[in-house]
């Protein structure tokens, strides 16, 4: 699945879990029958195994993509676990990101058909209903655990569907229990569980479950570059948001524009000389904090009656998901430290934009175009507040025997302005329908900020001769 990578276990790591599970018998952590006898380990995960498994589900999205430079369709392969006795099942936004038509087998090896109920980009997480299965009621489900009681060196098992194998378990444990990813514009929201238990693509979706048969987390991702390595979504998140996508299609989440910085940024040797809040690394522009007057270097200390403290990355979440809770259009006062006296500014939050631009095929030009989004494109949002850009190119094509490149900004098309989804498609449509015009049209692009004019001949037609 997308974003899930392959890594390799460790030769006898199952062994020495094993003598560790011994080892542990004796330290009261699990019962046995004599002081003699260790535990049956394997008991322990069948019994453990046996509360989830029945809950697991292998999801087979028909996704629509167009990155190839056309609109495509094709199946791609996910885990999921059913929460509810009535059939909702808790997966990976990624997984079902563009899906069109969802099928989920179920552990009798029955498919049914599943609808999305709610996607949140944010935390990588979609809420699926399970459809035609009435006469299976009560479905099997499995129960979460509290994430925030879990530690490091916890045993945990990975279920799910790696490339496709359906029904898998991988062994493991808990590596660190407050991982922060949130380095980018998403994963912002939460710390994660790391853990040595396989995680592969198509293991994506599927529960992390401790030895209790409880779930602890939502498998997501897999490093490529290193072994046994794999991070899931801590349970508690799966259950907040879960809540929220009960309710409606997505999370909504209020904007302020304030980027954080711990106080002890380790990652880039930086350290701020305050005693408690966070630093305020950027405002972005146009951002009710910029209108607040908040600036770069000051240390937000207080967001209304609650104290921040960041003084660590693994802190930032909790604060980010604070801001994300506020009233949108509702004044707040945000207390921040600016040369070392205390400010009180009002900030009034906004509601956060839709993450996802929409897509448009241009199919007989070989290329497809995506509005710009300030949180999926942000590189390009800095220089354009709005357009579309060139999503992806057919090879071959005409628009890539053109010189038209992937990332380009369309400034114009055929002579006429294009700013939006809307006056691309327009443009096109009346292109295509004159019949009676030369089959050429003039595109102004622009690329790496250096503004270009390209003709687009689209006299051969790609599609027809496959």
């Amino acid at each position: 699945m997308p974003r899930s990578f392959n890594q390799s276990p460790r030769t006898g790591k199952f062994a020495a879990l094993f003598l560790l599970a011994a080892l542990l018998a004796g330290c009261g952590g699990v019962r046995r029958s004599s002081p003699r006898e260790p535990a049956n380990f394997q008991e322990i995960l069948e019994r453990a195994k046996s509360r989830v498994f029945p809950a697991l589900v292998f999801i087979k999205p028909i996704v629509e993509e167009y990155e190839s430079g056309e609109k495509t369709k094709h199946q791609v392969f996910g885990s999921g676990v059913i929460i509810s006795e009535d059939g909702l099942v808790v997966t990976n936004y990624h997984v079902v990101e563009k899906a069109v038509k969802v099928n989920c087998v179920l552990s009798d090896k029955d498919q049914v058909p599943a609808t999305i109920l709610g996607r949140d980009f944010d935390t990588d997480l979609a809420l699926l209903k399970l459809q035609n299965c009435e006469k299976k009621f009560p479905l099997p489900r499995g129960e979460f655990a509290d994430s925030d009681n879990l530690a490091e060196g916890d045993f945990v098992m990975a279920l799910g569907s790696p490339f496709g194998f359906t029904r898998s378990i991988s062994l493991g444990i808990l590596s660190n229990t407050r991982r922060y990813l949130g380095f980018t514009t998403q994963y912002r929201y939460n710390t994660w569980l790391q853990t040595d238990a396989a995680i592969n693509p198509g293991n994506s979706g599927g529960p992390l479950v401790n030895i209790d048969g409880k779930i602890v987390g939502i498998n997501t991702l897999g490093y490529l570059m290193g072994e046994s390595i794999g991070f899931s979504i801590p349970s508690n998140v799966v259950k907040a948001i879960t809540e929220k996508l009960k309710e409606q299609e997505s999370v909504q989440r209020a904007w302020t524009g304030l980027r954080l910085q711990p106080l002890k940024d380790f990652f880039t040797n930086t350290f701020t000389d305050a005693r408690s809040g966070v630093l305020i690394s950027h405002i972005e522009e146009g951002s009710p904090a910029q209108a607040a007057g908040i600036a770069d270097g000051d240390i937000l200390v207080q967001v209304g009656q609650e104290r921040v403290d960041g003084a660590y990355v693994e802190d930032l979440p909790r604060i980010e998901w604070l801001l994300a809770d506020l009233a949108p259009d509702k004044s707040v006062s945000f207390q921040v430290m600016r040369g070392g006296a205390p400010v009180t500014l009002p900030v009034t939050p906004i509601l956060k934009g839709k993450i996802e631009g929409d897509d448009f095929d241009c199919r007989r030009w070989n290329m497809t175009v995506k509005e710009i989004n300030k949180h999926k494109e942000p590189a390009l949002y800095f220089y354009h507040k709005e357009g579309i850009y060139v999503q992806g190119v057919r090879y071959p094509g005409n628009a890539a025997s053109a010189g038209v490149g992937q990332g380009d900004v369309v400034l114009s098309a055929d002579g006429k302005p294009v700013k939006t989804l809307k006056e691309i498609r327009e443009i096109y449509d009346t292109v295509m329908a004159d019949e009676t015009r030369e089959k050429k049209v003039l595109l102004e692009l622009d690329r790496n900020r250096q503004r270009r004019w390209i003709v687009l001949d689209y006299t051969k037609d790609y599609k027809k001769e496959e």
